[in-house]
């Protein structure tokens, strides 16, 4: 069904990339420009990037699996694995401490392009969003889930955006305690997500 491919992808999507946890990282890797609409143009610069990668996951990822004669059940298990790898650091807590390291890197190194890294690559479109895209869009189903999917990939970039832009009094509302409390509840989610990638691998491996 149409409604249950996007609410899965939606959930799917935004529990990956992960809009509100990458506030404390943007607002570590914007301190420091001198004006609002600089800032602004650098969330709206890692929002388009990071949508031409996902976009480009949903619409080639297959056709490149193809290519490299990789079969759909071994990347689903795979994919699988990696989400799973994510999510155990989301519920640990190692994904939010590694997220920090990247955006004061990126500030000590003076990066000229930080809509690009980090912001983009990889805490927007990382390897677990692009995995993501590629097992949605692979998922057998009527000719409308590409579509929805690109959807789906808008809405979540589009909240990036928003969230980047009220970045600093979202950072305040939040509080370190209930960011990491957010990031934990999501990383279960995940990790259920990510189970049934590898079960649904292994039961068409076998069935096949």
């Amino acid at each position: 069904m149409p409604v249950e491919f996007f609410i899965s992808a939606l959930v799917t999507l935004i529990v990956v990339v992960d809009p509100i946890g990458l506030v404390p990282s943007y607002v570590a890797i914007t301190h420091g420009l001198p004006e609002r609409a600089t800032r602004r143009n650098v969330a709206l610069r890692a929002t388009l990037i990071a949508a031409a990668i996902l976009i480009g996951s949903a619409l080639i990822g297959d056709w490149l699996l193809r290519v490299l004669s990789i079969g759909l059940p071994a990347f689903r298990i795979a994919g699988g694995l990696l989400l799973f790898s994510i999510a155990s650091e989301m519920v640990f807590g190692v994904r939010i401490e590694r997220q920090s390291q990247q955006a004061e890197q990126a500030v000590e190194e003076h990066v000229r392009n930080i809509a690009a890294f980090p912001l983009a690559i990889p805490l927007m479109a990382g390897p677990g969003a692009i995995t993501a895209t590629i097992l949605l869009a692979s998922r057998e189903g009527d000719s409308t889930r590409p579509m929805i999917l690109l959807a789906v990939i808008a809405i979540v970039l589009a909240l990036c955006f928003v969230v980047f832009a009220l970045a600093a009094r979202i950072a305040k509302w939040l509080g370190v305690i209930a960011n990491v409390v957010a990031s934990r509840l999501l990383g279960v989610l995940l990790a259920a997500l990510a189970v049934q990638y590898v079960i649904d691998g292994v039961r068409t491996a076998i069935s096949g």
